[in-house]
């Protein structure tokens, strides 16, 4: 057993005849398939809030979950306490809920090497002093104060954590993997003659402190924050109506993210239930759009060395001008679907059950000048950034506010709107898709998804794209609204 192996064995207090002894137990009332996931996490976090410190945590959580798969059934039990009683427990639990005709046994254990590493950084890069991390927090607050007098409340987050893992399986694979993750964020709010306005900044991934040098600085983050709620302070009220509209690079991806990427997870699709279930070949957008799912981009916040259940991460092509090329696999949904893993099984933590899940998803750039694509536009929509909305995920759906958005008015960007939100569904909107540009940006690191009640990080990303004509709710009067 190589170093970093015997790492993670004594870190949970295991040997091969544990594991192997947990995996008997789970598989004694039949079932066709077993894992162990064992978890051991440490995790920071600050909040300054009005230049105070509200909260400064540190803490550790250590947990084991067991599954068993026995067909399309699946049972799942976990322990946050690692004593070999408390494990097999768990692992009698999971069988009994998944019992079924044994069809494998335990085979011998071995560790699989992690043959990429996409993380560049080190345990130690994240677990410095508190001090260090409270230090860019303070630098965000006072960046985003001194952006502008008529900034008057500012809140600035830190958290990280580091996430040891050690998969088991009944197939006799063991794979292990450390997973550091840093956020940074700023929310600041902008109040003149009784209005209030917001923005917010913030970024990180899979690095280290030294990823707050230089260009990703707290005080861009807290510049950008600033900057969004004095813009917002200045801005009408959005028109209403069918409008062309662009959407920016980057973030704006979070609106492909949840109205086209959820749709594309196996488990909807093999229970018939996605607007996309039985439509592979066919083709389901523009021909201009190319959609992947990658989790092995260096350093990016959805990225990992292996998923959540010891598979390699994988960049995998969705959709290829405009037709469906497959959908995001995790084991249970690839076996019933005869189809290969993309290594997209995750989880939150050992409490929960692991499901195919986005990575990084995002469209490939094309070849048109995003001056170009906004000249294009008489009158319509330029999205720079949304806040919350609703994706009804059997049939694409959504409601999405801007929080960022502007006029187009004769091929030229004019005044900020505010109260917009963009309403359509995904497969139809990107049918619409009539330009994409060359500028193909990834969020800054800051995306968090949820599903099922599982929240895990993300990454969202897209060049500058026209869309022909999408419904804008907004809220100026029917007169007001100068090229309806």
């Amino acid at each position: 057993m190589s170093a970093p192996d015997r790492f993670f064995f004594d870190r949970f207090g295991l040997t091969e005849s544990d594991l192997e002894k947990y995996l008997a137990a789970a598989l004694a009332e039949g079932g066709d398939y077993a894992d162990l996931y064992f978890e051991y996490t440490t995790t920071s976090s600050i909040l300054l809030d009005e230049s105070l410190v509200k909260s400064a945590t540190e803490g550790i959580s250590m947990g084991c979950g067991v599954r068993v798969v026995a067909g399309e059934q699946t049972g799942y039990a976990y322990s946050d306490d690692l004593s070999p009683e408390r494990i097999l427990k768990a692992a009698r639990i999971a069988a009994r809920i998944a019992s079924g005709p044994a069809r494998v046994s335990t085979v011998g254990l071995s560790a699989v090497e992690t043959v990429h590493n996409f993380y560049a950084v080190s345990h130690p890069s994240i677990d410095r002093d508190l001090a260090e991390k409270l230090a860019l927090v303070v630098r965000g607050d006072g960046a985003a104060r001194a952006y502008d007098a008529r900034i008057r409340q500012v809140r600035a987050t830190y958290a990280d954590q580091v996430r040891h893992v050690l998969v088991a399986g009944s197939d006799g694979r063991v794979v292990t993997d450390l997973q550091p993750l840093v956020r940074f964020g700023v929310f600041a709010i902008a109040q003149e003659n009784g209005k209030l306005q917001s923005g917010s900044g913030g970024g990180g991934g899979r690095v280290g402190l030294e990823f707050f040098e230089g260009t990703n600085s707290p005080e861009y983050f807290a510049r950008e924050a600033a900057r969004q709620a004095i813009v917002q302070l200045e801005a009408r009220e959005a028109p209403a109506g069918e409008l062309e509209v662009i959407l920016g690079p980057g973030w704006p991806g979070i609106l492909l993210h949840e109205a086209v990427g959820h749709g594309l997870e196996a488990d909807f699709n093999r229970k018939g239930i996605s607007a996309f279930s039985g439509r592979l070949g066919q083709r389901v957008a523009s021909e201009l759009c190319t959609v992947v799912d990658d989790g092995t981009i260096p350093s990016r916040r959805g990225s990992l060395n292996v998923d959540d259940e010891g598979n390699p991460t994988q960049r995998t092509v969705l959709i290829e001008n405009g037709i469906l090329r497959g959908y995001l696999q995790d084991r249970l949904s690839a076996g019933l679907m005869k189809m290969t893993r993309t290594g997209n099984g995750r989880r939150e933590s050992y409490e929960h059950i692991p499901m195919p899940r986005m990575t990084n998803t995002y469209m490939l750039a094309g070849t048109d000048a995003p001056e170009d694509i906004i000249r294009s536009v008489k009158r319509g929509l330029y999205a720079v950034s949304f806040g919350g909305g609703q994706v009804d995920i059997t049939n694409g759906k959504f409601v999405f506010s801007a929080s960022e958005a502007y006029l187009i008015e004769d091929g030229k960007v004019t005044a900020p709107v505010k109260g917009a939100t963009l309403i359509g569904d995904g497969p139809t909107v990107l049918t619409r898709v009539t330009a994409v540009g060359n500028d193909l940006q990834l969020d800054r690191g800051i995306g968090t998804c949820g599903k099922d009640g599982q929240s895990v990080p993300v990454g969202v990303g897209i060049p500058t794209i026209k869309v022909s004509r999408l419904t804008v709710g907004g809220t100026a009067p029917r007169d007001a609204q100068s090229f309806q």
